[in-house]
Protein backbone atom coordinates (compact mmCIF):
# COMPACT_ATOMS: atom_id res chain seq x y z
CA UNK A 1 0.00 0.00 0.00
CA UNK A 2 1.46 3.40 -0.98
CA UNK A 3 2.46 5.75 1.79
CA UNK A 4 0.00 8.57 2.41
CA UNK A 5 1.65 11.97 2.11
CA UNK A 6 0.27 14.99 3.92
CA UNK A 7 1.09 17.66 1.36
CA UNK A 8 -0.10 20.51 3.56
CA UNK A 9 2.20 19.33 6.33
CA UNK A 10 5.14 19.11 3.93
CA UNK A 11 4.46 22.65 2.70
CA UNK A 12 4.35 23.81 6.32
CA UNK A 13 7.64 22.07 7.09
CA UNK A 14 9.27 23.82 4.15
CA UNK A 15 7.59 27.09 5.21
CA UNK A 16 9.04 26.62 8.70
CA UNK A 17 12.48 26.18 7.12
CA UNK A 18 11.97 29.41 5.14
CA UNK A 19 11.13 31.21 8.40
CA UNK A 20 14.24 29.81 10.11
CA UNK A 21 16.42 30.95 7.20
CA UNK A 22 14.88 34.43 7.33
CA UNK A 23 15.29 34.63 11.11
CA UNK A 24 18.93 33.56 10.94
CA UNK A 25 20.12 35.25 7.73
CA UNK A 26 17.44 37.59 6.37
CA UNK A 27 15.14 37.52 3.35
CA UNK A 28 17.99 37.72 0.84
CA UNK A 29 19.33 34.37 2.07
CA UNK A 30 16.16 32.54 1.05
CA UNK A 31 17.13 30.31 -1.83
CA UNK A 32 16.15 26.88 -3.01
CA UNK A 33 19.46 25.48 -1.75
CA UNK A 34 19.34 27.15 1.68
CA UNK A 35 15.71 26.21 2.30
CA UNK A 36 16.23 22.61 1.21
CA UNK A 37 19.25 22.30 3.50
CA UNK A 38 17.38 23.86 6.43
CA UNK A 39 14.37 21.60 5.87
CA UNK A 40 16.55 18.51 5.43
CA UNK A 41 14.97 17.70 2.08
CA UNK A 42 16.08 17.69 -1.54
CA UNK A 43 15.88 20.78 -3.69
CA UNK A 44 13.49 18.79 -5.90
CA UNK A 45 11.07 18.37 -3.01
CA UNK A 46 11.12 22.12 -2.34
CA UNK A 47 10.49 22.77 -6.04
CA UNK A 48 7.62 20.27 -6.00
CA UNK A 49 5.80 22.41 -3.43
CA UNK A 50 7.00 25.89 -4.41
CA UNK A 51 7.64 26.96 -7.99
CA UNK A 52 9.54 30.12 -7.05
CA UNK A 53 11.35 31.73 -4.14
CA UNK A 54 8.67 34.41 -4.20
CA UNK A 55 6.01 31.74 -3.63
CA UNK A 56 8.01 30.38 -0.68
CA UNK A 57 8.30 33.86 0.82
CA UNK A 58 4.57 34.55 0.53
CA UNK A 59 3.78 31.18 2.09
CA UNK A 60 6.20 31.91 4.95
CA UNK A 61 4.58 35.32 5.44
CA UNK A 62 1.14 33.72 5.64
CA UNK A 63 2.48 31.07 8.04
CA UNK A 64 3.96 33.67 10.41
CA UNK A 65 0.79 35.76 10.18
CA UNK A 66 -1.31 32.72 11.15
CA UNK A 67 0.94 32.01 14.12
CA UNK A 68 0.80 35.57 15.39
CA UNK A 69 -2.99 35.57 14.97
CA UNK A 70 -3.21 32.29 16.90
CA UNK A 71 -1.07 33.67 19.74
CA UNK A 72 -3.17 36.82 19.89
CA UNK A 73 -6.35 34.77 19.77
CA UNK A 74 -5.21 32.79 22.80
CA UNK A 75 -5.07 35.96 24.91
CA UNK A 76 -8.20 36.58 27.00
CA UNK A 77 -9.31 38.80 29.84
CA UNK A 78 -12.65 40.13 30.98
CA UNK A 79 -10.95 43.40 31.93
CA UNK A 80 -10.49 45.51 28.76
CA UNK A 81 -7.41 47.31 30.12
CA UNK A 82 -5.71 44.03 31.04
CA UNK A 83 -6.74 42.52 27.72
CA UNK A 84 -5.29 45.47 25.82
CA UNK A 85 -2.04 45.26 27.78
CA UNK A 86 -1.75 41.51 27.19
CA UNK A 87 -2.25 41.92 23.45
CA UNK A 88 0.38 44.65 23.20
CA UNK A 89 2.85 42.53 25.17
CA UNK A 90 2.09 39.54 22.96
CA UNK A 91 3.14 41.61 19.94
CA UNK A 92 6.61 41.99 21.46
CA UNK A 93 9.37 39.35 21.32
CA UNK A 94 9.00 38.44 24.99
CA UNK A 95 7.93 34.78 24.82
CA UNK A 96 9.96 32.08 23.03
CA UNK A 97 7.39 31.85 20.21
CA UNK A 98 7.21 35.61 19.73
CA UNK A 99 11.01 35.83 19.90
CA UNK A 100 11.29 33.27 17.07
CA UNK A 101 8.69 35.05 14.93
CA UNK A 102 9.78 38.65 15.45
CA UNK A 103 12.91 38.60 13.22
CA UNK A 104 10.83 37.14 10.41
CA UNK A 105 8.12 39.78 10.85
CA UNK A 106 10.74 42.53 11.00
CA UNK A 107 12.31 41.25 7.76
CA UNK A 108 8.94 41.28 6.02
CA UNK A 109 8.16 44.78 7.34
CA UNK A 110 11.47 46.05 6.00
CA UNK A 111 10.94 44.33 2.65
CA UNK A 112 7.44 45.82 2.36
CA UNK A 113 9.05 49.24 2.08
CA UNK A 114 10.44 48.30 -1.35
CA UNK A 115 8.03 45.49 -2.26
CA UNK A 116 4.49 46.92 -2.45
CA UNK A 117 2.75 43.51 -2.75
CA UNK A 118 3.95 42.67 0.77
CA UNK A 119 2.48 45.93 1.99
CA UNK A 120 -1.08 44.93 1.04
CA UNK A 121 -1.60 42.17 3.65
CA UNK A 122 0.37 44.20 6.22
CA UNK A 123 -1.90 47.19 5.61
CA UNK A 124 -5.04 45.07 5.93
CA UNK A 125 -3.80 43.45 9.15
CA UNK A 126 -2.83 46.83 10.53
CA UNK A 127 -6.28 48.26 9.84
CA UNK A 128 -7.92 45.34 11.66
CA UNK A 129 -5.57 45.68 14.62
CA UNK A 130 -6.14 49.44 14.85
CA UNK A 131 -9.91 48.93 14.85
CA UNK A 132 -9.66 46.27 17.57
CA UNK A 133 -7.31 48.37 19.73
CA UNK A 134 -9.57 51.40 19.30
CA UNK A 135 -12.50 49.32 20.54
CA UNK A 136 -10.54 48.23 23.60
CA UNK A 137 -9.46 51.80 24.31
CA UNK A 138 -13.08 52.98 24.06
CA UNK A 139 -14.16 50.21 26.45
CA UNK A 140 -11.70 51.53 29.05
CA UNK A 141 -11.88 55.25 28.33
CA UNK A 142 -14.79 56.56 26.30
CA UNK A 143 -14.14 59.76 24.42
CA UNK A 144 -11.01 61.19 22.91
CA UNK A 145 -9.68 59.83 19.65
CA UNK A 146 -9.39 56.06 20.15
CA UNK A 147 -8.34 55.37 16.55
CA UNK A 148 -5.46 57.83 16.79
CA UNK A 149 -4.45 56.38 20.16
CA UNK A 150 -4.62 52.86 18.71
CA UNK A 151 -2.44 53.85 15.77
CA UNK A 152 0.08 55.44 18.13
CA UNK A 153 0.17 52.36 20.38
CA UNK A 154 0.64 50.03 17.44
CA UNK A 155 3.44 52.16 15.97
CA UNK A 156 5.04 52.31 19.41
CA UNK A 157 4.92 48.52 19.81
CA UNK A 158 6.31 47.97 16.29
CA UNK A 159 9.27 50.19 17.10
CA UNK A 160 9.70 48.65 20.51
CA UNK A 161 9.78 45.19 18.91
CA UNK A 162 12.81 46.23 16.89
CA UNK A 163 14.48 47.77 19.93
CA UNK A 164 14.06 44.54 21.88
CA UNK A 165 15.34 42.47 18.93
CA UNK A 166 18.56 44.45 18.64
CA UNK A 167 19.10 44.53 22.39
CA UNK A 168 18.53 48.26 22.89
CA UNK A 169 15.67 47.56 25.28
CA UNK A 170 15.43 44.62 27.67
CA UNK A 171 12.22 42.60 27.86
CA UNK A 172 11.62 43.97 31.37
CA UNK A 173 12.08 47.55 30.19
CA UNK A 174 9.78 46.88 27.23
CA UNK A 175 7.03 45.74 29.57
CA UNK A 176 7.52 48.84 31.70
CA UNK A 177 7.39 51.07 28.61
CA UNK A 178 4.15 49.45 27.47
CA UNK A 179 2.65 50.11 30.90
CA UNK A 180 3.84 53.72 30.72
CA UNK A 181 2.30 54.29 27.29
CA UNK A 182 -0.95 52.59 28.27
CA UNK A 183 -1.29 54.75 31.37
CA UNK A 184 -0.95 57.83 29.17
CA UNK A 185 -3.54 56.60 26.66
CA UNK A 186 -6.07 55.20 29.12
CA UNK A 187 -6.22 58.10 31.60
Amino acid sequence: MPKQVDHDERRRQIGDAVCRVIAARGLNAVSLRHVAAEAGVSMGRVQHYFATVDEMLMFAFDLISERVAARLGAVHSDDPAKYLRAILLELLPLSPDARAEAPVLAAFLAQAVVEPRLGVPLHEGNEQMVAWLAGMITAVRPGGDPKRDAMALLAFVDGLMLQVLIGQVTPEAAEDLVDHQLSRVLT
